[in-house]
């Protein structure tokens, strides 16, 4: 977990805790001197070679929760399927609208092409009524004239007679061209009915095909008519849907509002908590005499043999939004991994935060004129309790995932006079 920063960070304990640090206060005030200076050792102690290692797959704390109480963890992870969700609503109604669209351009496409459809189909059975008018017309016509030849005779045989009987030359030219206009006419009659005739079927033909593409029409526009309503319901419900997500991501984001303006007040009350202890840290200090100078690489013990998974540093924090530090250096492990001293002193406080869970002080002495103190976060159990004496690599608590933490680890801060500074540089 990150330790918020004494310039941004704060908490609020339970009574218990407060009660145990009233407690752990009084001892630190009336200390005169250090139980003594801490040194590196030449060698690993022996009982810490003799503790079982453990080994298992360790999940992977994530750093830019770490930090965030649990409440407000899951109310960022809402908030963030809110969003996710009101975007897959917003997609799926932009979609539908697009069809819905694409559906209304195609109806007015269809109802055109139906219209021309009808108009063509009328003006076909107009065509037919008239070329049926004209076949009637042409066959009175042709029974007229038939009623003729039968009453005056053939007009072929009327020319033969013409020929037969007559006696003046110019008279037999006049008679003879009147017989052939009277055959040319009946002739031309039998054409055109022929002709009309042939003109009606092909403009049946035409109504039939008139009448199949209206059909077409019809059937093509009745089923987008079908697909635009259920495209219209469709939208109808993606939109209700929308509305859905809007409701449910405001609601989300002020239940994370609410959290988080708690947290940062439960931040501010941890500032002050921290502020006395620092204080009295100091106050301590100030009596201390000798301890350790020299090269600090190697210094500290490892406190577990777990990754770094979040470093030591600033940074803006995710979800609260301030600017801080992360005044120490997360390291995975597993819940119960022990977790070791990392220099030989005094347990100067344990207690429980609800920020940071079960945590310890271990006062390890001056180091090159500055006080340090190691601080473990998370712990599940203590080893060592307030005033026993530790060595380097001694086993001082248990890793856990107490306070706020989203994952068992360890969050391990080095501070030299009461100023966090990179446990790294130790190692």
């Amino acid at each position: 977990m990150d330790r918020p920063s004494p310039r941004t960070a704060a908490s609020r304990s339970d009574s218990s805790g407060r009660r145990r640090v009233s407690r752990t206060l009084a001892i630190l005030c009336t200390l005169a001197v250090a139980a003594g200076p801490a040194a590196p050792l030449a060698h690993a102690d022996n009982l810490h070679d003799k503790k079982k290692k453990v080994q298992a797959s360790i999940k992977s704390v994530s750093n830019d929760f770490d930090d965030a109480s649990t409440a407000l963890v899951k109310a960022t992870h809402r908030l963030d399927a809110a969003r996710a969700s009101l975007a897959v609503a917003q997609q799926q109604l932009a979609a539908t609208q697009g069809e819905l669209t694409a559906a209304q351009v195609l109806d007015a496409q269809m109802q055109a092409k139906l219209a021309a459809a009808e108009a063509a189909l009328a003006q076909a059975e107009q065509d037919v009524t008239n070329g049926e008018a004209a076949v009637k017309q042409q066959r009175a016509d042709i029974g007229r004239l038939a009623a003729a030849d039968f009453q005056y005779g053939d007009p072929s045989l009327m020319g033969l007679s013409v020929m037969l009987n007559s006696q003046n030359p110019e008279d037999l030219t006049t008679q003879m061209n009147t017989v052939d206009n009277l055959m040319s006419r009946e002739s031309n009659m039998l054409d055109r009915l022929k002709a009309t005739q042939a003109l009606l079927v092909v403009q049946k033909e035409k109504v039939a095909k008139a009448k199949a593409d209206v059909a077409e029409q019809r059937r093509l526009a009745a089923a987008n008519l079908v697909r635009r309503q259920q495209l219209e319901q469709q939208a109808a419900a993606n939109q209700a849907a929308v509305a859905q997500q809007v409701a449910a991501r405001a609601q989300a984001a002020a239940a994370a509002r609410q959290i988080r303006r708690h947290d940062l007040l439960v931040l501010q009350q941890l500032k002050k908590r921290e502020a006395r202890i620092q204080k009295a840290i100091l106050a301590k200090a100030a009596h201390d005499k000798g301890g350790y100078a020299g090269d600090t690489g190697g210094f500290l013990y490892r406190p577990v043999p777990g990754a770094v998974t979040s470093p030591f540093g600033w940074r803006r924090h995710p979800i609260y939004g301030y600017w801080g530090l992360h005044d120490g250096v997360d390291f995975s492990a597993p819940c119960g991994e022990p977790m070791h001293a990392g220099a030989s002193g005094t347990v100067i406080s344990e207690y429980y935060s609800s920020v940071w869970g079960n945590r310890l002080y271990l006062d390890a002495g001056r180091v090159n004129g500055k006080s340090m103190v190691l601080i473990y976060n998370h712990a599940s159990a203590y080893k060592a309790h307030t005033g026993d004496q530790v060595g380097r690599g001694d086993v001082v608590a248990y890793a856990g995932t107490t306070g706020w933490s989203t994952g068992c680890h360890l969050h391990f801060t080095v501070m030299l006079d009461g100023t966090a500074v990179d446990p790294m540089q130790f190692f």
